[in-house]
């Protein structure tokens, strides 16, 4: 079994040799462990089943002023695009003649955090709450733009799975009512997720906090996979009971506490203990919650990576 067949599996909800891992390190983390990981760059001290894949994609530009004031702006909107579509699919095939891994595109903030990039948190939740139609006019407007970019990319068959979302939620629950999610986010992330279907590639989604009165609506849409899946603010025992079967999860190993608190041994418990619960008739990739940042020891690293290339 390739690690590509690895992953396909495991989101087919169908029982594999071991989880697959998909794990994150940030900037500081990778500094702190890169004098132990023997001369190996990030990417290969890691060697995630999962490879990310760069694509060309678009950004705010040079906004007016307005745009961070408290009122509705009026000036006009600037973007810019980056990146090369012409040597992308070759690129990709190249990637692909000497890597057995999926293949995930990782946009993440794509629709609800693309709206607070062009005003600013407190000003969006204003403007929702203010003036509505300009909230569903600019949301609408990002997945305008996001859907001409994807149109160019999706047609690359070495491309497996596409990373999108927003974070909805706090650890104490939406940031939003389910209905304004409903009218003002669903409609954009279903024509996305129809999108990226119709290509024949998974559809994983990011979304922090307590986002589990939203798990429904999303299995309706077709979501294939939903990542962080934060322990502190949902219990795992109950989302894959009520949701394991429909829905794979990537997450769920807590660096809030045990990763950056815990000893080695503590992270090896956890580790098993989750991937164990997540994983039991497929539907999970392990990793932590959240990407590892330069609180967790690396001894505790080290835990959680032997516990990943486990096999049960």
């Amino acid at each position: 079994m390739t690690r590509r067949e690895l992953v396909k599996a495991a989101i087919a909800h169908q029982d594999t040799p071991r989880a697959p891992y998909l794990i994150d390190l940030c900037g500081e983390a990778w500094t702190k462990i890169e004098p132990t990981a023997g001369g190996r760059t990030c990417e290969a001290f890691l060697d995630n089943d999962v490879q990310d894949v760069g694509i060309p994609w678009w950004s705010w530009h040079e906004l007016g002023a307005d745009w961070r004031g408290p009122d509705t702006p009026t000036s006009r909107q600037r973007v810019r695009a980056w990146g090369n579509y012409d040597t992308l699919a070759d690129s990709i095939k190249a990637l692909r003649d000497t890597n057995d891994k999926y293949f995930l595109v990782r946009i993440y903030g794509s629709h609800f955090e693309k709206a607070q990039a062009a005003r600013g948190f407190e000003n969006l939740m204003a403007d929702i709450a203010a003036d509505y139609p300009f909230a569903k006019r600019l949301h609408q407007q990002i997945i305008d733009r996001n859907m001409a970019m994807l149109e160019y990319v999706l047609a690359t068959p070495e491309i497996d799975g596409v990373l999108l979302g927003s974070d909805w939620g706090s650890q104490r629950g939406l940031l939003m009512s389910p209905e304004v999610w409903d009218d003002l986010i669903r409609p954009g992330e279903q024509a996305e997720y129809d999108l990226v279907h119709a290509y024949g590639k998974d559809v994983w989604v990011h979304s922090c906090g307590d986002v589990q009165v939203l798990i429904p609506r999303l299995i309706e849409m077709g979501l294939d996979v939903l990542n962080p899946v934060q322990p502190e603010c949902m219990d795992l025992t109950t989302l894959k009971n009520a949701f394991g079967a429909r829905l794979t999860f990537w997450g769920g190993i807590s660096t809030q506490q045990t990763l950056p608190f815990g000893t080695p041994d503590e992270v090896r418990r956890e580790a098993r203990r989750v991937r164990d619960l997540m994983s039991a008739g497929g539907g999970y990739i392990f990793s932590p919650a959240q990407g590892i940042q330069d609180d967790v020891p690396v001894a505790n690293v080290q835990a959680l990576l032997e516990i990943a290339r486990e096999t049960r």
